[in-house]
């Protein structure tokens, strides 16, 4: 009896405290007023490249605490997505809304972690998720608003209502970065309309080289996919379909169809011939923050 009296004190108080962590109110919007001048579409991108180059190390990972000290550049950029000129922005052609989308998303999803950090965990969340993660930010996906072109948007609105609605493009899943080290390496250059394409295929070849992320146990016939293909793997059908990897679905197949053109000649052997099982990897939610400059982990 005693037994089930502590079990059922600590389901109330994980129930309380969840209630707790989903009426705790998110910040409803972050501006960036303080940069006194918005430079031009190109020198405001220029300006995110010398933040990423300077902040961001070859392995994606974010020295936040220097970021947040020196954050003018950062502010500057994010600041020209909010006052972009739609007009502006219509005018390009696809590989540059795209680019333009997935540089906003990426260094918003920065500005979320800097109005944030050090994050600070919740009861709840702590036991749920790393203490460090964007997931103890109440709202950051869809409730956070920021300036996009003159208007008010979400993190979520950039990512599944333009991006994902407005565009055949499933590579930027390969691209956009949610702050965690489970998600794709954080590139520490801007995307390019010129270059789009060979960026994101970049992009594919880091992420199946993480055995993290992706990896095949031969012994075992199982093929470890990141959940990202889980979550979004139906993306990749309408550009990646084939009857190739039968026994898997369609989003599967699609998904395993887009990341074996970029394996090695014998890793893409094995996922046409043999047959195998998909398991899903843990995804990590961890910042991706610079390990030598974390001071509490």
């Amino acid at each position: 009896m005693k037994k089930i009296i502590v079990i059922f004190i600590s389901l109330a108080v994980l129930a309380l405290a969840a209630w707790r962590l989903v009426r705790t109110p998110a910040p409803k919007a972050i501006n960036f007023d303080a940069a006194a001048t918005t430079p031009n579409p190109g020198a405001a991108t220029s300006s995110y490249a010398a933040a990423l180059k300077t902040y961001v190390d070859d392995q994606g990972m974010v020295n936040y605490s220097a970021l947040q000290a020196n954050r003018a550049q950062l502010d500057a950029f994010a600041a020209s997505v909010g006052r972009l000129d739609p007009k502006v922005y219509e005018g390009w052609g696809e590989p540059g809304k795209i680019a333009f989308l997935i540089n906003a998303y990426n260094a918003l999803t920065l500005e979320a972690i800097l109005a944030n950090y050090p994050i600070k965990p919740s009861v709840t969340g702590a036991m749920l998720y790393p203490k460090n993660s964007i997931r103890q930010i109440p709202g950051v996906w869809d409730r956070l608003e920021f300036q996009l072109l003159g208007k008010a948007a979400t993190l979520d609105d950039i990512e599944h209502q333009m991006l994902r609605k407005q565009f055949n493009e499933p590579r930027i899943h390969m691209a956009l970065v949610c702050a965690s080290i489970g998600c794709p390496t954080l590139r520490n250059e801007p995307y390019v309309a010129e270059r789009l394409s060979e960026q994101l295929d970049d992009q594919t070849r880091k992420f199946v080289s993480n055995p993290l992320k992706f990896r095949i146990d031969r012994q075992a016939r199982v093929v470890h996919l990141s959940l990202i293909f889980k979550w979004y793997g139906g993306d990749f059908v309408r550009s990646f379909s084939t009857d190739k990897f039968a026994g898997h679905s369609d989003a599967e197949r699609a998904s395993l169809n887009h990341l074996s053109a970029l394996l090695e000649p014998a890793d893409r052997e094995f996922l046409e011939k043999a047959k195998f099982k998909i398991e899903y990897l843990d995804y990590d939610w961890s910042l991706n923050e610079q390990v030598e400059r974390t001071e509490n982990q």
